[in-house]
């Protein structure tokens, strides 16, 4: 059975220690078995303690980089470019010591950078890429943990939108390091055909996060979720898939995510009626019917 995981920021940002041990019992009791952690700064939570917590509840972890602004790799100044590879290998480190096998986000430029670029410029900058990136990877690998870069819609990102994009800026690092991470929000705007594109990047498929079309509760939108799920399938993708949804009360993220209204009945609806969802089409269980409310007695978040 595939594991079915849920990020902290559908209900906060940024994490912390206390926010943790408040999210993380919840996600347990609910039956979730992958609980994802951001590191939007070093620092913000501690990987020792969350290891601690995270077993004791019988949760897997994944982990998430953030390029907030200031953050480059491509198309940048040299002190920006250390800086940043100093960060990414910072983030491996939370991630080996959490017990994430994968540190997954755009691991190229802040989120919501965008520029023009020519055919030239564009295939220099995947070679920038490439060498920037190299360091970070070979720092992964030697700590068991593989970077998923993920390519953003156009509104967030000039530099890789694509599934193929991301591919091509890849093919120089090594597939079992370095590969994606696809989210079927960007996809879904991005891509022709979002089966055919997880059909293309199969063997580079280290992590995937799921929603509905609009950020909100997957399986309450218009995507053909079976064929996504079945082109996973035999695409040999075998990690978890994550729900990856923000909440608008938090005013940094719902501006820099976009969130200008609730999603869902609630935040742990949207978790809760997500994860029955997506186990009714990952075992055999019936489709399940929305519930406006979380069905564990005490554990509302919002």
């Amino acid at each position: 059975m595939r594991a079915l995981g849920v990020d902290t920021w559908v209900w906060t940002s940024p994490l912390t220690d206390a926010e943790l041990r408040r999210i993380a019992p919840r996600v347990a009791g609910w039956g979730f078995d992958v609980l994802e952690l951001p590191v939007e700064e070093i620092g913000d939570w501690n990987p020792a303690h969350a290891r601690t917590l995270l077993d004791d509840l019988g949760l897997g972890a994944t982990v998430v980089l953030v390029m907030s602004r200031g953050r480059e790799l491509v198309a940048t100044d040299p002190g920006t470019a250390r800086r940043t590879r100093d960060y990414l290998r910072r983030v491996v480190d939370a991630a080996a010591e959490v017990g994430s096998t994968v540190v997954a986000g755009p691991a190229y430029a802040s989120v919501g950078r965008t520029w023009r670029m020519s055919p030239k410029e564009r295939a220099g900058l995947r070679s920038e890429l490439t060498e920037a990136l190299a360091p970070v990877v070979d720092h992964a690998s030697a700590a068991g943990v593989r970077i998923a870069v993920e390519p953003l819609n156009r509104y967030e990102t000039s530099v890789l939108n694509t599934v193929d994009q991301a591919l091509e800026a890849l093919a120089d690092l090594p597939a079992e390091h370095c590969g994606l991470a696809l989210d079927v929000y960007h996809m879904n705007i991005e891509e022709k055909d979002v089966a055919e594109a997880i059909s293309r990047a199969a063997g580079r498929i280290h992590h995937v996060q799921v929603c509905a079309n609009d950020r909100g509760t997957p399986g309450a939108d218009h995507l053909d979720w079976l064929q996504i799920v079945t082109k996973l399938d035999e695409s040999g993708y075998p990690g978890p898939l994550v729900i990856e949804s923000f909440t608008a009360h938090n005013v940094s993220v719902a501006t820099a995510a976009s969130i200008w209204r609730p999603l869902a009945a609630s935040q742990d609806a949207l978790a809760v009626d997500g994860l029955a969802f997506l186990r009714s089409i990952t075992t055999s269980e019936p489709p399940p019917s929305p519930s406006p409310t979380p069905p564990v007695k005490g554990a509302a978040m919002d």
